[in-house]
């Protein structure tokens, strides 16, 4: 049975790629590369005709975007900070007018105004005493695995297997998770880039009944605080473009949004345009952290 995904090293005498073959979600992704850039490009070809991706994706270098719009990508978004403080540009190349026409475009951008017309509060109360913040351990797999399997009907990542999260947890993805009455009730994790020194804010989910308390944004406030402590000061989100509450969050915390990727993933029942949300954590100072009320 072919893996949902697999990374991949591509080293010749001429250029090096670190590429994230996307079986699950049809797209071949170029996390990391350097050389001979025709040949690269050549090689990318051929691994998506091999596979029948139907979406590629360039992380590339502010030297090299126009290289790739001259060969047909286009710039869909751009993640400030991405490589040390230098700014990745996000290419995209389609090989399907499905996976290229987005049905919910003008929809997007009308929830994407309506958020950006709004004020940004400075003060967030705190939820019911009931509700506790804390970091995720190795033994909270298991009931990650099933908060992520009650929230999401279809996920880009298997975030419900147990197995998973566990691997994840190994290689360094930070999880901060909220409890209610000794339940697992909403969480976020963040994915750590020591390289290049930069994370990715995902993973996150609430139980519907648990929804009207800003938990998602306390869990963003902890993985920010302990991403700032850890020298990490490069933070992205790439979020439903159809959910008004996330984007909402994002924009609440001051994150920027930078573009929007097409047909990006499978989630919920259905491939989905997703919005890059981009923060500068070094210019932020450690905010309204949610209380632990034990009493």
């Amino acid at each position: 049975m072919k893996p949902a995904y697999e990374t991949k090293i591509i080293q010749t005498s001429q250029y090096t790629i670190q590429l994230y073959l996307d079986y699950f979600n049809e797209r071949l992704r170029v996390d990391h590369y350097r050389g001979n850039m025709t040949m690269i490009l050549t090689e990318l070809e051929q691994i998506t005709k091999q596979h029948a991706f139907t979406k590629v994706i360039f992380f590339t270098r502010p030297e090299h975007w126009q290289v790739l719009l001259t060969k047909g990508f286009a710039l869909e978004a751009i993640i400030k900070g991405f490589y040390n403080g230098t700014d990745s540009y996000i290419m995209t190349a389609y090989k399907d007018i499905d996976r290229r026409s987005s049905k919910y475009w003008i929809k997007e951008d009308e929830l994407l105004h309506t958020i950006l017309s709004k004020e940004r509060k400075r003060e967030e109360s705190d939820p019911p005493a009931m509700y506790h913040i804390r970091k995720a351990t190795l033994q909270d797999a298991t009931n990650l695995a099933q908060l992520y399997g009650k929230v999401f009907t279809v996920y880009p990542t298997p975030m419900n297997d147990s197995e998973y999260v566990c691997k994840m947890i190994k290689q360094g993805m930070l999880f901060y998770v909220v409890e209610c009455n000794n339940q697992l009730v909403s969480a976020a994790s963040a994915d750590v880039n020591s390289l290049y020194h930069h994370a990715e804010l995902t993973d996150c989910a609430t139980l519907p009944q648990h929804r009207k308390y800003g938990l998602i944004k306390k869990l963003l406030i902890e993985l920010e605080n302990e991403l700032k402590t850890n020298g990490i000061y490069c933070a992205f989100s790439i979020a439903r473009s159809l959910s008004f509450g996330m984007n909402a969050a994002f924009y609440q915390l001051g994150y920027q949004y930078t573009g929007r990727l097409t047909n990006n993933c499978y989630i919920f029942d259905k491939l989905e345009d997703m919005n890059v949300w981009v923060k500068d954590l070094s210019y932020e100072k450690s905010a309204f952290i949610m209380n632990d009320k034990t009493d």
